[in-house]
């Protein structure tokens, strides 16, 4: 069973790639791309990235709003300091999303 979740644990982690806040703004910037903030709401009122869509990574109805997002398209990541954007992207990965992104640093590594 281990070796199954080694291989299981593999297969998420290729999915999911970090990227430096430089990386991260030039690939959202060429559009077509999904940006979630996994923030609490709070935290996104304070300030979030342009376009962004906040689906609270503490939330009850996380994995189903997330659901609702096209697999197919590349899903961008952040959060406060990178910790719940990590955790979110294997969720995501978990999910069957193949093209996810992490912002480096979260939030804070951003500004």
């Amino acid at each position: 069973m281990s070796l199954l979740s080694m291989l299981f644990g593999t297969a998420q982690n290729s999915a999911v790639k970090v990227l430096s806040p430089e990386e991260f703004k030039t690939q959202i910037g060429k559009g077509n791309i999904q940006l979630v903030d996994v923030r609490t709401p709070n935290e996104f009122g304070s300030g979030h990235i342009k376009n962004a869509k906040n689906i609270d990574a503490f939330a009850g109805s996380f994995s189903e709003k997330i659901s609702k997002l096209n697999k197919e398209k590349p899903v961008y990541l952040y959060c406060r300091s990178g910790a719940r954007s990590k955790q979110a992207s294997n969720k995501l990965a978990g999910m069957g999303f193949t093209e996810i992104y992490d912002l480096k640093g979260g939030y804070l590594n951003w500004k």
